[in-house]
């Protein structure tokens, strides 16, 4: 089985790609989605968030929610919005913003590969949630949004990159948030031919983001076999659209935390019982921690400076000396009470493209009583866990700029 394949995607017509991009689903609340996507009926969210078109009180698992998704995406098509790929194609998608530009190659990944473990994941998976995007697909006859997937960097394909957008692009829009996006084809036989022989050379990919959707697209392909008794095992379902990125162009930002409140306690009988584990330094102009196990807290419009103690740091499992880990085992959880973060509502996150500005903010405001910044994940401990079939702790990684859906849309019907 090939593990990077070029796919016959729909996409928007040049005209209307920058109404049609949106956020993916997972990072929008229904109501800011609903915002977001007010007067503007072309906007993938209606495809992505098909509730934003239906009641605000409707039962997450209402079908109506799936058949609205479907109704929209064919509406679209309909209407010459969407248009359906002649021929397979890759696509080399970039997104800038600032100075920073990350270069992907949007295409089909293996489900077949994915199963076998040849592209790794990080990241448990909610049952809750993989249910959700494996009706949606299923629904729709499409994936609708692209797993972010790393791959350690070629120079052949590095190459070919830096070649291929010196020539005027088919997309080159900006989104709201100022990020700029731009996409290039890569139809020609030789290239893809060449493509396809560098990444069947390629021994392992890497899931960074869109965990829920890969896993969906496999359960979906799983349920299409069963239905389908003449599976060749090349059908359009045997595949994750994904943007493929070489890990020396990626950066993964910092993940930081914002607490509610002190759990009962009073701001320094919080610092007393922090100093059994971490050395507290006041007046931390920094703010941002510039090596591992160290953090910043913002606490009564001041900041300090934690550094993990040696002794909590004597531990031999590695997994429990990532800096999200330190500071959940032993402040988070033994101080504030806080024992799951992927569910407790006294606690959220704040990806690190915010700044640190916006920790300030939320704790001024008082609806936070303390935050935390930490340093950030880097990639080589992300694909060290993965190769050894462990899975990172919650909330550990966040990218920045995340890929937006509606720019291409695999169909698997």
């Amino acid at each position: 089985m090939a593990l990077v394949v070029p796919l016959r995607v729909l996409r928007p017509r040049e005209e209307f790609v920058s109404d049609v991009a949106s956020p993916p689903y997972d990072v929008l609340s229904r109501d800011e989605a609903f915002i977001m996507a007010s007067g503007n009926p072309l906007s993938f969210l209606r495809v992505e968030k098909s509730e934003i078109d239906l009641s605000s009180g409707i039962d997450m698992t209402d079908d109506r929610i799936f058949e609205t998704a479907r109704k929209n995406l064919q509406r679209m098509l309909d209407e010459g919005v969407l248009i359906q790929e002649a021929t397979p194609c890759f696509y080399i998608y970039s997104q800038q913003m600032g100075d920073y530009v990350q270069y992907g190659i949007t295409a089909g990944v293996s489900v077949a590969e994915y199963e076998a473990g040849r592209i790794r994941k990080h990241e448990q998976t909610r049952p809750d949630k993989e249910t959700e995007r494996t009706r949606h697909i299923a629904a729709v006859g499409a994936q609708t949004g692209l797993v972010f997937v790393i791959y350690r960097s070629l120079p052949a394909i590095d190459d070919m990159l830096a070649m291929t957008v010196r020539e005027r692009p088919i997309y080159d829009f900006t989104s709201d948030d100022g990020i700029i996006h731009r996409v290039w084809t890569l139809k020609k036989d030789k290239d893809i031919v060449f493509l396809k022989e560098v990444f069947a050379s390629v021994d392992t990919l890497y899931i960074a983001d869109g965990h829920h959707r890969a896993a969906a697209a496999a359960a979906v392909c799983g349920m299409k076999k069963k239905q389908n008794p003449a599976d060749r095992g090349d059908e359009p379902y045997h595949f994750i659209m994904a943007t493929l990125f070489p890990d020396n162009q990626l950066r993964i930002l910092d993940y930081n935390r914002v607490v509610r409140h002190l759990n009962g306690r009073t701001q320094d009988e919080f610092l007393n019982k922090i100093k059994i584990n971490f050395q507290i330094t006041p007046d931390f102009t920094q703010r941002k921690p510039a090596v591992m196990h160290t953090f910043g807290m913002y606490l009564r419009r001041q900041w300090f400076r934690l550094d993990a103690k040696r002794d909590i740091l004597d531990c031999a499992d590695p997994m429990r000396l990532f800096d999200v880990a330190i500071l959940q085992d032993h402040l988070l959880e033994p101080v504030l009470g806080i024992h799951d973060p992927r569910t407790d509502h006294r606690i959220d996150f704040v990806g690190g493209v915010r700044g640190m500005d916006e920790l300030e903010k939320m704790v001024d405001s008082g609806d936070y009583a303390v935050a935390f910044s930490l340093y950030p994940t880097t990639l080589a401990q992300l694909m060290d866990v993965a190769d050894a079939g462990l899975i990172m702790p919650p909330k550990s990684t966040w990218f920045e700029p995340k890929l937006r859906s509606g720019i291409f849309v695999h169909r698997i019907d």
